[in-house]
C-alpha cells in the first residue's frame, strides 16, 4: 500500500552485525568451557559428594528417596541425576565433571539468548555475557558436584523465567506463563533456594519494565501483569506445602550478635560479590578438601569497591535512570540473598566465614550479568506486534546508543577482566587440585585389591577432613566405600581384624581406649571356667555407648564365650584353643566386663582387654 511506511530493520536482525556477534559469543562460551574444564579436571569429588553418592547407591527410585531432604536441601531431581550418573561409574570423576560442564554450556547459551532478547545486538552485550562466563564466583558450580547439581539448574531456571516474562510482557500470550511456571518448577526440584526466582522476576519486572517512581512502578506491575503473579503464587504455595511436609528440622538460625551479622555482610560484599564480579578475589583461603574461600587483601578490596563504583557511575552517566534501576535490581536481589543466608547460616560454627563462600551466592552471577547488560546497553526496542503502544515505559525503554570515546576502551577492559579471572582461576585450581578424599580412596582401593581373602573391618568414621561428623551416618567407612564394586566387608566380631589408617592403607587393627587392670592370678590374670562368669575390671569406667572390645586369651579347648560390658547386652563369640584374640562390637558402659564360657570343662585365661575404638595397630 502506497501510504504504508517501510518497516524499520532492527539492528538485532541485521545480518551484517548479527553474525560477528554470534561468532564472538560462541568463541567466548567455548573458551570459558575450556578454561573451566582445565580447572575442574584437576580436582575430584569432595565432602558432601560422598554422602550424596552413598545415598544414591543404597536407594531405589521412589518417593522415599527422591523426596527425602539431603542435608536439609530439597533436591529430588538432583538426587535422581546423581543416581543415574552413579550407575554409569562408581567413583570416577569425569562423568560428574562432564555433566557440570554441559550444564554450564546450557546456562551460557540460554543467557546469551536472553541478552539478545532484551538488549540491542551489538558487541557491547558480550560484556555481560563475559561477566557470567568467566567470573570466579561460579567456579564451584562447575567443579564441585554437590554444588553444581543445585546451582546450575537454578541459574538456568532463572534465565528461562526472565525470558518467559520478557516475552509475556511484550504480548507473547499465555503460553509464556506456562513457560514461566515450568522454569520455576524446574529450578525448585533441583534446589529449594530457587524460590528466590519468584522474587527475582518480581524485582526484574518492577525495576526494568515498569515505569514511574517506586509506588507507581509497583502498582503498575501488579496491575499490568497480575496473571504472572497469580501463577507464581500458586507455584510457590504448592512448593512450600510440599517442602514443609518433608522437612523435620528448621534451617533457620539466630545470629549470636550484631557483630556476627556485620562480619557476614562485610565479607559477602567486599570479599566475595564485588571482587568476584570484577574477576576476583585474586587470593584464596584454603578450604581443606573442599573449595577455597575468598580472601582478597585489604588493598584489593578497596580497589574493587572503587572500580565497581566507577563502573556504576559511568553507566549512570550513559543510561541515566535505566542504569540506576538496573543497579537497584542487583542491590535488591543481593539484599534478599543476604537475608536468606543470614537466617540459615548465622549462629553456626561456620558463620565466621559464611560470607566468604562463593557457592552461597552462585546465582548472583546471572542477576549481575542481566543488570550490567541493561545498564551498559539499554533495552532493545520490541518488534512490531510484540507489544501494544504505550505498554512499555519510555524511561525504561530508552533507545540504545553507542558509547562515544569510551567504546574504544571496551576491548582493553575485557582483556583486563579476563586476565583477572584467569589469575583468580589459577589460585582456585591450585587449591582444588589437592584432594585428600581422592588420595584416601585410591590408596584404600589399591590395598583392598592386594588384601588376602577374608580381610574384614569394623565400621569406623573416615577421617574428618574427608567427610565430617555432621554428615553422619554417611561419614562411616561402610557408607563411604559402598559405591565400590568390591567394597570392604564390615563385621561386628572377628579374630583377625583390619583397619584403614588416615591415608587409606589397610593395616592390622587395634583397640585404643581404656585398658583392663591386671588379673589376680599369676601366670593367668583372670581365669574363666565353665558355667561361671568372671568379672574383668577396667582402669576407669566408660559411658553407655557402642565400643570395640579386644580380648586376648589362651584357652585349653574350643567352646563358646559370652561377653558383656556393664549392664549391656550379652554377645557370644567362638573361643578357639590356644593363644588367640577376639574383637567385638559391644553396647554398654561402666568399669566392668563380664566373661564366661559355655563348656564346663573349659579353662580360659586373659590379662589383656581394651575397650574403645578401632585404630590401626601401632608400628613395631
Amino acid at each position: 500500500m502506497s501510504g504504508t511506511p517501510a518497516p524499520t530493520v532492527h539492528p538485532s536482525v541485521a545480518s551484517g552485525r548479527r553474525v560477528p556477534v554470534h561468532l564472538l559469543a560462541a568463541g567466548l562460551i567455548a573458551a570459558s568451557l575450556v578454561w573451566r574444564a582445565s580447572i575442574t579436571s584437576r580436582g575430584y569429588l569432595t565432602f558432601d559428594d560422598f554422602p550424596l553418592l552413598s545415598r544414591a547407591d543404597a536407594a531405589t527410585i521412589g518417593p522415599d528417596f527422591l523426596l527425602t531432604l539431603f542435608n536439609n536441601h530439597f533436591m529430588p531431581a538432583g538426587q535422581l541425576l546423581t543416581w543415574v550418573v552413579l550407575r554409569l561409574t562408581e567413583f570416577q570423576y569425569w562423568p560428574y565433571a562432564t555433566v557440570m560442564l554441559v550444564g554450564q554450556a546450557l546456562v551460557s547459551v540460554a543467557l546469551y539468548r536472553l541478552l539478545l532478547l532484551m538488549l540491542p545486538t551489538s558487541p557491547l552485550l558480550l560484556a555481560p555475557l563475559s561477566l557470567f562466563l568467566f567470573t570466579p564466583l561460579t567456579l564451584e558450580a562447575t567443579s564441585w558436584w554437590a554444588v553444581g547439581v543445585n546451582v546450575l539448574p537454578m541459574q538456568l531456571a532463572m534465565v528461562l523465567a526472565a525470558g518467559a516474562f520478557v516475552r509475556y510482557q511484550r504480548g507473547g500470550g499465555r503460553r509464556h506463563l506456562v513457560t514461566l511456571a515450568a522454569a520455576v518448577v524446574f529450578g525448585l526440584v533441583f534446589f529449594e533456594k530457587s524460590l528466590l526466582i519468584v522474587a527475582f522476576v518480581a524485582l526484574f519486572a518492577i525495576f526494568v519494565y515498569s515505569p514511574g517512581g517506586p509506588v507507581r512502578a509497583v502498582v503498575g506491575a501488579a496491575r499490568r501483569w497480575w496473571p504472572v503473579w497469580l501463577v507464581l503464587t500458586v507455584v510457590s504455595l504448592a512448593f512450600l506445602a510440599l517442602y514443609l511436609s518433608r522437612t523435620t528440622t528448621s534451617s533457620l538460625r539466630q545470629p549470636s550478635s550484631v557483630g556476627e551479622v556485620a562480619t557476614f555482610v562485610g565479607q559477602l560484599v567486599t570479599h566475595t560479590v564485588v571482587p568476584g564480579l570484577l574477576g576476583g578475589p585474586w587470593s584464596w583461603l584454603d578450604g581443606a578438601d573442599g573449595a577455597p574461600l575468598t580472601a582478597p587483601s585489604l588493598a584489593a578490596r578497596v580497589a574493587a569497591l572503587v572500580v565497581f563504583a566507577a563502573l556504576v557511575a559511568v553507566t549512570i552517566l550513559l543510561r541515566r535512570g535505566l542504569a540506576v534501576r538496573a543497579w537497584l535490581l542487583l542491590l535488591s536481589y543481593l539484599a534478599l540473598d543476604a537475608a536468606l543466608l543470614g537466617a540459615t547460616r548465622m549462629g553456626s560454627i561456620f558463620s565466621g566465614v559464611a560470607g566468604a563462600v562463593p557457592r552461597y551466592v552462585g546465582e548472583i552471577a546471572v542477576v549481575a550479568a542481566i543488570c550490567l547488560g541493561v545498564a551498559l546497553c539499554g533495552l532493545r526496542e520490541a518488534h512490531e506486534g510484540e507489544a501494544r503502544e504505550g505498554e512499555a515505559p519510555e524511561p525504561v525503554r530508552a533507545a540504545p546508543r553507542w558509547l562515544p570515546a569510551y567504546g574504544y576502551a571496551i576491548p582493553a577492559v575485557l582483556v583486563l577482566f579476563l586476565a583477572s579471572c584467569f589469575w583468580s582461576g589459577k589460585g582456585y585450581g591450585d587449591d582444588w587440585a589437592v584432594k585428600a578424599g581422592r588420595d584416601y580412596l585410591n590408596t584404600a582401593r589399591a590395598d583392598l585389591a592386594a588384601a588376602a581373602p577374608g580381610t574384614v573391618f569394623m565400621d569406623q568414621p573416615v577421617p574428618e577432613h574427608i567427610v565430617g561428623p555432621l554428615s553422619a551416618p554417611y561419614n562411616l567407612q561402610s557408607q563411604f566405600f559402598s559405591p565400590l564394586d568390591h567394597d570392604p566387608t564390615f563385621v561386628t566380631q572377628a579374630r583377625n581384624l583390619w583397619a584403614f589408617d588416615q591415608s587409606g592403607h589397610v593395616r592390622p587393627a587395634w583397640v585404643q581406649g581404656v585398658h583392663g587392670t591386671p588379673g589376680p592370678e599369676e601366670g593367668c590374670g583372670y581365669r574363666v571356667t565353665g558355667g561361671q562368669a568372671t568379672t574383668l575390671r577396667l582402669e576407669r569406667g566408660v559411658g553407655d555407648y557402642w565400643y570395640a572390645v579386644r580380648v586376648a586369651y589362651i584357652a585349653d579347648r574350643d567352646t563358646t564365650g559370652t561377653l558383656r560390658l556393664g549392664a549391656g547386652h550379652e554377645h557370644q563369640f567362638d573361643v578357639h584353643r590356644g593363644l588367640n584374640a577376639v574383637f567385638l562390637l559391644l553396647d554398654g558402659g561402666g568399669a566392668e566386663v563380664h566373661l564366661s564360657v559355655a563348656d564346663p570343662a573349659a579353662n580360659l585365661c586373659t590379662n589383656e582387654i581394651d575397650v574403645g575404638s578401632v585404630v590401626p595397630q601401632p608400628a613395631g
